[in-house]
């Protein structure tokens, strides 16, 4: 079996990139259906890119690697496309898009894009033995059932993902194949996942929620942080575990948006009989205040409470510092940071400078975005990116 190019890996990229490849396209992947982290993102309606995508959203070893791509196919050329299907979208926070309906519109919008272009997407087959020849790539495809079959292939684009959520059958596939040509990979860690904390530390609180700044090495966001049995979790935990590094404190703001201090000498002077916990209820949620009574000493009236002591406590309130014991891991981890090193790959094409033929798109590269719409817009910048490079070196003979 001969094709032009046979791309590896039928998510978000690859279903990408085999929309603008032209020529034979083989699109295979060993999951029972196309897109599955597509379908199954922001609770279903697919959080398909952000109004503020940009490379300052992005983590990688080379910041400016993200540049070139990001910028020929930005969010706005794929919110063009999702409203060239008709697809009702929705900006729900921070410049985060979704789908009004249902995620799997997405998927069905990028296999229409496929199969118009000529792609054919094969499900249930999984790659191996990939061997570069003075013309080409010969793989061997094995599908779940029938037959093992040898296909030759001028390109090859690896769009199979990094290792996060190995339950959908995430694997380190690209990884091997790179290191196998070549290729480096950086260390890779798993990023937007939650935090653990020994000894169910927060299980009393689990399912409390609030609006914080959560810090870790110096990047700060403001969003919704959640208790759970294991640790803790919410946009502002998973942005910042990309940050993170294991034997490093993070630091949360309890209350970001009111200066603790003023509010508490303000309502003292007018409230003093009231009981301390009783205020702080009042601006934070009453079961963290119960839990952080005893070990911050909360007792007594707000009469009772010197400049001093009221100071003490707001410091800690504004800057509570934790040290988690680990997180998650790749169980739940929604990225892979890091993945194959960006000086092997040219920023413009996303081929391998020292293996022609040679693309890797998507999660697998060492490009990983931010929480909310960033890493689904670099699968869409770097497969069309790809597929752009392969069709015009058909075009070209």
């Amino acid at each position: 079996m001969d094709v032009d190019t046979l791309i590896i890996g039928a998510g978000a990229a690859g279903l990408m990139c085999a929309a603008h490849a032209d020529g034979r396209v083989l699109l295979v992947d060993h999951a029972k259906k196309p897109g599955e982290k597509i379908r199954i993102s922001g609770g279903g309606r697919c959080n398909f890119t952000n109004l503020h995508a940009g490379p300052e959203n992005f983590l990688s070893a080379n910041p400016h690697f993200c540049k070139s791509a990001l910028s020929r196919y930005t969010q706005w050329d794929f919110i063009a496309l999702v409203e060239a299907h008709g697809i009702a979208w929705h900006e729900k926070t921070l410049g985060q898009l979704f789908c009004d309906d249902s995620a799997t519109q997405i998927v069905s919008m990028l296999l229409r894009e496929a199969s118009d272009a000529g792609a054919e997407l094969r499900l249930e087959t999984a790659v191996e033995g990939i061997e570069r020849g003075p013309d080409g790539f010969t793989a061997t495809l094995v599908p779940a059932k029938g037959h093992r079959r040898r296909v030759f292939a001028r390109n090859v684009v690896l769009a199979t993902g990094g290792k996060s959520i190995p339950g959908m059958g995430a694997t380190g596939f690209a990884y091997d194949v790179a290191r196998q040509f070549g290729l480096p990979v950086t260390d890779i860690r798993p990023a937007l996942v939650p935090f653990t904390f020994p000894e169910k530390r927060f299980a009393a609180l689990s399912g409390t929620a609030l609006p914080v700044r959560a810090t870790a090495n110096g990047a700060s966001f403001d969003e919704a942080m959640l208790f759970t049995h294991r640790g803790l979790s919410g946009p502002a935990m998973l942005q910042i575990s990309s940050f993170w590094r294991e034997g490093q404190q993070i630091e949360v703001d309890l209350s970001p948006g009111l200066r603790l201090y003023d509010h508490l000498r303000e309502r003292r002077q007018s409230h003093g009989g009231r009981n301390l916990t009783t205020e702080l209820a009042g601006v934070l949620p009453a079961k963290l205040v119960q839990y952080l009574a005893a070990p911050l000493g909360l007792t007594g009236n707000l009469a009772d409470q010197g400049d001093a002591r009221l100071q003490d406590i707001c410091t800690t309130l504004h800057g509570w510092h934790l040290s988690p014991s680990g997180t998650e891991g790749y169980r739940t981890a929604e990225v892979t940071l890091g993945g194959i090193d960006t000086q092997a790959l040219s920023s413009r094409t996303m081929e391998a400078k020292h293996v022609p033929g040679l693309y890797v798109i998507g999660e697998a590269v060492d490009v990983t975005g931010w929480l909310g719409g960033y890493n689904f817009q670099w699968a869409w910048s770097s497969g069309w990116a790809a597929g752009q490079a392969i069709a015009k070196t058909l075009r070209q003979g």
